[in-house]
């Protein structure tokens, strides 16, 4: 009664060890996993292909929880589609993290007395190759130790040849077609890490700072202007204010002396100075300012450099030589000397960009780079998501992704650093400038050279989804594989990486997007919501959890707390309730196999099974529908939620328990709830295994004798329902939880054995007899059985004989309790349906609700005032 179609299985081992020990089965089921290739896609296959590509570590990087969580999640889907039939392909890799690579060479150098220049460029480089080989890719083997299902075959890294190739194909392709070019702007420059850097890498924090008022010129031919940055005055070639504004009119086209030097500028008009804000005249510095740049290009002013590439005053003069911030403080000192300074404010607490990487405040600076030119590339990613060949899940940060691209500024591609992909451009003696193909020879001769700067690591990375599988070669993997099915990642990144994928995907690619389907998560953060930080104190390794509680127990937390788009809390308490599931799964499994269990032979047929076996059957085929309709719409936390909901509520607590007087009597109702146990148990365990792979493999082979849940198939619903069988059991369910709850109420111990007598005759609990007496521990009435409780419940009655057990006092206090509850409820419902107004306007099912509370509540009242009445006197 499931679609249950499995390996043919050997004898199952009915033996299982009294505790589940991760890790003693973890590292070894891993490594047979991988040695049996189960991992690995096979292009030539007819089956259905289904492709994810992992967002490439850094090499420098080690597995945090942001990691674990993305990789349960992509790993969750990739097995699931791998026992659903699918050649499924997860492809793993490292990016080789430009920026922050160097930084460690150069770190371990500097420990040895040297810098990158006493080695040269092709030495150095080699170092870092040899650096990245002892120790790169240490989080390659912790994905390993969380039970990643990658094909480490196809393992690749952003600087192998292969994809070397493909950054100088794309690279050349868009030069030809005039979408790179080189152009002087102002950058984003990192006086720290010396090198130009994008605007998505620029972190932006409020800090403290001053706003200082300078006064340019003398008397009537005086301005005022505010800056935070008054190091930069000393580069300043104009006072710019607004063309109708009648304070300054007098001034447009005249020169005014400039604080501190020997020049005059001129005060130019400019619509887009804002003559509401300040003083309504601003201070243009073209070399160290995006908006003066811009001024500076429609006036036609000079753009001064006034600081070198390490933030040194370079300006000749008292302050030559001084660092900005040094600079700054002398500059304001000299200002206020000559009584120039209007006002002064500290702190002034504004937005100041710092890098991404190292946290050294961002210089904006007049360099010479290369560009991608974005505008018809950013269209194309933005139209790809718009006709819904893409589709963004939640659609609800379709938005982001929209005010993204629809607004992307041209991309600076250069960096100033030896460590990536050196920008195939060679410059000839006379002004000649050749771009290099991955197959062309360069131009040689005297004074040719190639330009120095590499490309900006996201450059490569754009390229990963199409590089990875071969491009530009046509090759089998890339005809069966592309486009891949899934981009998973974090919300956080859909500027760095995803919107990149997209352009350079859609233009490599003829048009053919890279990947169907963008499922944006969230961010992993403390158990109270914070962001986890090394400055807070509260950043976990999830090794340690992993040594501690087991992979299965991490996955099966993140999972559980992984709804789209938004971040998730975690906290130790969470991972070990979640060590508790597994050793649930692991001590039922071992009950179930020491009382027959099997998956041998077909199921009875629904005649010849028990209400009981029925249900639990019902139940487990609407889980199997539940679960892979949120598979579909990426709910982990819900799909998560309801596996564990019915293997410990439905399998464990209750199907289990009811089934052990049916086990104990034996006979042919024993061996058909055997089967059914078993059946359960094995679709259970392969609905569990793309989120605990470890302590499902484990269980599965020893209950089936199959070789392996990881090439298992997925189960199938296959439609049976019985919805008489769901009913009668929620019935013998509210029984047992009532008279368990009337049972705590009076203090009795769980084992405690309470005379009793069931009145089920005319109900569908007759058959469930024995399994109410043994769960509730009830022994049959003896003599001189006298009830002192009687508790009427979904049509039976069960009569309990207290006597000398029960506190009648605290019996008609929860009684009274109950009674008041109902009879406010019944007050409440009976003025509702009393009210002509609410009455008239309130929809017909709303009225109906009403009136059903009003009956359950005069139910409820005469059934408590029953008991009340027939509890003894105290």
């Amino acid at each position: 009664m499931t679609e249950n179609a499995h390996q043919q299985p050997t004898a199952p081992d009915t033996e299982l060890p009294t505790q589940y020990a991760a890790a003693d089965v973890e590292g070894a089921l891993y490594e047979r996993w991988v040695e049996r290739g189960y991992f690995e896609a096979d292009a030539k296959s007819e089956k259905p292909p289904y492709t994810i590509v992992i967002p490439p570590p850094n090499v420098t990087g080690s597995l945090h929880l942001g990691h674990a969580f993305q990789h349960t999640l992509m790993d969750a889907l990739t097995r699931r589609k791998r026992m659903q039939g699918f050649e499924a392909l997860w492809l793993p890799g490292m990016d080789h993290a430009g920026i922050a690579t160097q930084n460690k060479v150069e770190q371990q150098l500097a420990e040895e007395g040297k810098s990158r220049h006493d080695l040269g460029r092709e030495e150095f480089v080699e170092r870092v190759w040899q650096w990245k080989e002892e120790y790169g890719g240490r989080i390659l083997g912790q994905m390993r130790r969380l039970g990643d299902g990658v094909d480490w075959s196809r393992e690749r890294f952003t600087m192998d040849e292969g994809l070397s190739k493909a950054v100088l194909t794309i690279f050349k392709k868009l030069y030809e077609d005039e979408l790179i070019y080189r152009a002087e702007r102002i950058i984003n420059w990192c006086p720290r890490c010396l090198t130009a850097i994008s605007d998505i890498e620029v972190e932006y924090q409020e800090d403290d700072g001053e706003l200082v008022s300078i006064r340019y010129g003398e008397g009537d031919d005086s301005v005022v202007v505010a800056t935070t940055r008054a190091e930069t005055m000393l580069g300043d070639t104009a006072v710019a204010v607004h063309p109708d504004d009648e304070r300054y009119k007098h001034l447009i086209g005249r020169r005014i002396k400039l604080p501190l030097t020997d020049r005059s500028i001129p005060v130019v008009a400019d619509p887009h100075v804002d003559p509401e804000f300040g003083t309504g005249a601003v201070k243009v510095t073209p070399a160290h300012d995006p908006n003066d740049f811009a001024i500076g290009q429609r006036h036609g002013l000079e753009s001064i450099t006034v600081m070198d590439e390490r933030a040194i005053i370079t300006a000749h003069g008292p302050f030559q030589g001084l660092d900005r911030f040094e600079a700054r403080s002398a500059i304001v000192a000299a200002l206020r000397s000559q009584g120039r300074i209007v006002a002064e404010k500290r702190p002034y607490v504004h937005s100041v960009g710092h890098c991404s990487r190292c946290k050294t405040t961002i210089e904006p600076r007049l360099s010479m780079q290369w560009w991608v030119k974005v505008g018809p590339l950013a269209k194309a990613a933005g139209d790809a998501v718009r006709d819904g060949r893409v589709k963004i899940h939640p659609e609800d940060m379709s938005k982001r992704y929209f005010d993204w691209v629809d607004n992307m500024n041209d991309w600076c591609i250069s960096r100033q650093l030896w460590w990536g992909h050196r920008i195939p451009i060679w410059y000839g003696p006379d002004g000649e400038v050749v771009c290099v193909g991955p197959d062309e020879e360069p131009p040689t001769g005297e004074g040719w050279h190639q330009d120095t700067d590499v490309l900006d690591t996201w450059f490569s990375s754009g390229l990963w989804p199409f590089s990875t599988l071969g491009w530009p070669e046509r090759t089998e993997d890339l005809r069966k594989f592309y486009p891949t099915d899934v981009l998973l990642t974090g919300h956080d990144i859909i500027f760095f990486w995803v919107a990149r994928m997209m352009m350079f995907g859609l233009y490599a690619m003829d048009g053919e997007v890279p990947f169907k389907t963008i499922a944006l998560t969230g961010l992993v953060r403390d158990e109270r919501g914070k962001k986890m930080s090394k400055s807070f104190g509260n950043v976990v390794d999830p090794l340690d959890w992993m040594d501690k509680y087991g992979s299965d127990a991490l996955r099966f937390t993140l999972a559980r707390g992984a709804n789209p788009g938004t971040d998730v809390p975690i906290g130790e308490d969470w991972v070990q309730a979640s060590r508790n599931f597994a050793n649930k799964i692991w001590n039922a499994t071992r009950f179930a196999l020491m009382n027959g269990a099997t998956v041998e032979g077909p199921l009875p047929e629904a005649s010849k099974l028990s209400a009981t076996d029925r249900w639990i059957l019902s139940r487990l085929n609407e889980t199997v529908a539940q679960v892979d309709a949120l598979y579909e719409d990426f709910q982990f936390a819900k799909l998560s939620e309801a596996l564990y909901h019915f293997a410990w509520d439905e399998v464990f607590d209750w199907y289990v328990e009811l089934s052990k007087t049916t086990f104990q009597a034996g006979g042919e109702a024993a061996e058909a709830s055997q089967r059914v146990l078993g059946e359960v148990l094995d679709v259970t365990l392969r609905l569990l295994h793309p989120i605990v792979p470890f302590v499902t493999e484990t269980l599965w082979t020893t209950l089936t004798g199959g070789e392996s849940v990881v090439v298992a198939d997925w189960p199938g619903d296959s439609g049976f329902r019985d919805a008489a069988a769901e009913r009668e059991i929620a019935t013998l369910q509210s029984v047992i939880t009532e008279v368990r709850r009337f049972r705590a109420d009076q203090g009795l111990q769980p084992g405690q054995r309470v005379p009793a007598r069931l009145t089920l005759d005319g109900t569908a609990l007759a058959a469930h007899e024995a399994a109410i007496r043994q769960l509730l521990r009830l022994q049959p009435e003896g003599e001189g059985f006298t009830a002192t409780a009687t508790l009427p419940v979904a049509g039976a009655t069960v009569a309990l004989d207290l006597s000398g057990t029960i506190d009648v006092a605290a019996e008609r206090k929860r009684l009274a309790k109950d009674l008041a509850a109902a009879e406010k409820e019944k007050a409440q419902a009976t003025a509702k349906l009393g009210n002509e107004a609410f009455l008239a306007k309130a929809p017909d099912n709303v009225v109906e609700k009403i009136r059903t509370r009003l009956a359950k509540a005069d139910e409820d009242i005469a059934r408590i005032q029953a008991q009340l009445e027939r509890l003894p006197q105290a």
